[in-house]
Order: structure tokens, then sequence, then C-alpha cells
């Protein structure tokens, strides 16, 4: 009884030979501040090489959620505030995130040769299952914003069994037409390349505003050591291809899907567009609302999640979810999700403003 007894009080997980408490409470504080500061890979793909970070650790039985940064941006700028913010620490706290910046885009990144071709957004979608490999992840929930909501839609398309479901904000999942080149060869006679890349992410009232948050994106992007890759990253954007969608076609999204615009975003058409194209029963359209409380909600609907308490949401038991906000005033013409996500919303409406998600 004596040796059962000293067997219960023995440390669940013992020190090592030498080894203080107060050096192992360390030697866990130090690995639990290298999870939360990201874990940085590379991986050479056959279309180059590719940059990701890993946060947090993988949970059984469950998706990685994978990002996808637009461009003039990098997963830092495009989607740190919004994982930073209270709302999403349940989330956080439940999934492994993995964080992928196009080649070229990572902080540090060297400027690419002259004449170096850049990869396709096809075959930055093709890059994807690389980085799965490596990690040995099975299925992902993929979040995608602009340029990287139509690579994870490509990417669903061509790998649907390892896709659980996709919430992809401001895609526009059509290629060019000749008007639209027409147009975009006028502008850059005109524009410069930080000019046209932040036409793509904020509406014209935004940058008639040029408020703080306009500047912060100017600078930024203006400044930018690998502004000549940020071009690249925005030639391969404007030379997509159609993704084809069909409503009851061959070619569609099979997972569930949450698509969100900013309100009078540049892509707002698109996006709704890209909205009546794909199946109803999978499909949820987000517009200017609490963004953290609908991915929960979406998250839910997965089957993950069950307990999350969202207050804040009315809840539709029926499979095809129609999502629309009753906002009163002026509301934020929010382009970005870095600008959005500073609060965790589409909407800088004021407090009680929700989103109402209804058939």
């Amino acid at each position: 009884m004596a040796e059962l007894q000293e067997v219960q009080i023995t440390e669940e997980k013992p020190l090592l030979p030498g080894q203080t408490p107060e050096a192992a409470k360390e030697a866990e504080l130090a690995a639990r501040i290298l999870l939360d500061q990201g874990q940085t890979h590379s991986v050479e793909t056959p279309y180059g090489s590719v940059t990701f970070t890993v946060y947090g650790t993988p949970k059984p039985k469950r998706p990685a959620i994978l990002t996808y940064h637009d461009v003039g941006l990098n997963y830092k700028s495009c989607f740190q505030p919004l994982f930073q913010f209270e709302d999403m620490q349940e989330i956080i706290q439940n999934f492994v995130r993995v964080h992928v910046d196009a080649p070229g885009m990572e902080e540090g990144a060297p400027v690419f040769p002259l004449g170096y071709q850049y990869p396709s957004l096809d075959q930055l979608a093709d890059m994807i299952p690389c980085v799965l490999q490596y990690l040995n992840f099975s299925t992902i929930i993929g979040v995608g914003v602009g340029a990287g909501a139509y690579i994870l839609a490509r990417y669903a398309l061509n790998h649907p069994d390892t896709v659980e479901g996709l919430v992809l904000i401001n895609i526009d999942p059509n290629a060019k037409g000749w008007m639209d080149w027409a147009a975009h060869k006028l502008t850059g006679l005109t524009s410069s390349i930080p000019e046209m890349i932040l036409g793509h992410l904020f509406s014209q009232e935004e940058l008639s505003g040029n408020s703080e948050l306009i500047q912060k994106y100017r600078n930024i992007i203006t400044h930018a050591p690998n502004l000549d890759n940020i071009e690249l990253y925005w030639n391969s954007y404007n030379n997509r291809r159609d993704l084809n969608f069909e409503r009851g076609g061959d070619i569609t999204l099979r997972c569930p899907v949450m698509l969100v615009v900013g309100d009078q975003a540049p892509h707002e058409d698109a996006v709704v567009e890209c909205n009546s194209k794909l199946d109803p029963t999978q499909t949820s359209f987000l517009k200017p609302g609490k963004l953290t409380e609908a991915f929960k909600y979406f998250l839910q609907g997965m089957g993950y999640m069950a307990s999350s308490c969202m207050t804040r949401l009315s809840r539709s038991r029926t499979a095809s979810l129609t999502s629309a906000a009753s906002v009163d005033g002026n509301r934020s013409r929010s382009r970005t999700l870095s600008q959005s996500s500073e609060s965790g919303t589409l909407s800088s409406g004021p407090p009680g403003h929700t989103m109402e998600v209804s058939c």
C-alpha cells in the first residue's frame, strides 16, 4: 500500500535528470511562447519554395485552419489582427493554424531576379499539397482574402477530399474580360503599382477619405523592400483564369462555404455572382457584421465547437444560410480583412448592431 501511495504522488510529467521544478516551468513557458510566436518553415515545391508559419499544435480529428493572404499583404498584415482579437481566442485554442505566405511575400524575402517567372495562381494552389504533406495534415478549413481566396477555391476544386470548409473573403472567381484589361492598362499609365493595389484593397470612398488606415497601408506598400515581388503576385492575380463555377454542374465547391464581402467593396458584384453559382445548401453569404461570431457559427455548423457561446447570432437550423446585416447610419466600407478584424467585424457601426443569420 505504501508503494501504491508513492506511485500516486509521482509527477505526471517526470523531470529530466538533474532538472529542478523551476527549470521545468521555465522550459514549459518557453515552449508555450514558441507556439504563440509561431514556427516558420519553408518547403520546396515544383514551382519554387513556399514559406508558412504554424501556430498551436494539431488537435485529434480536427482539420487545420489554413490561411492565404491578398496582394500587397503578407500573413501578418492580413490575418494577425483578426486572430489576435479577443473573440477569436476560442477558435485559436481549438485549431492549429497554418499561415501561408505567397512566394516572395514573407518578411525579409529577397527580391526575385530580373526575368523570374512567378507562379500563376493555379500553380500557387498546387503548392499547398506540399505544405500539408510536410506537416502531415490530411484536411484543412481554408480562410482566404482576395487573391488568397481564389487560390484556396482553386485548391478545393483540385483536392476536394482535403477541404472541410472555406471562408472566402472578397473573392473574384472570374478572369478579366477585355473591358477589364483595357481599364487595367489605362490605369497603369496614370497610376503606380502601389496605387493600383490600394484600389484593389479598398473602395474609392475609403481612398478618398485618406484615413489613417489608408495612409498606413499606402506607406507599407510604397516602401516595401520586396515591391518588385509584390508586383509579380499582382500580375499573376490579374492573369487568373475563370474558376467556371456552375450551380448544379460538375465544377463547384463540394464543401461548406462562407462568402464574405465588405459593403461596396471593389469586388462586391463578383462575390454576389459567385454566391449565385454555388450550391445554396452549402453556401452562406455574409455582408458587414460580426465576422468572428459568424466564423464560430460556421465551424459549429460543420460539427466543431458545438458548445461555443454565440449570443449575438440568431441561429437557423436549415442547411441553406443567407446572411444579411441590418445596420443604420454610416458604415465602414471595409475592403481588407485586416481593417475589419481590428474590431472583429465587417462594420464599424454603433454597438448592438448584429449579424442576422436567417433563411
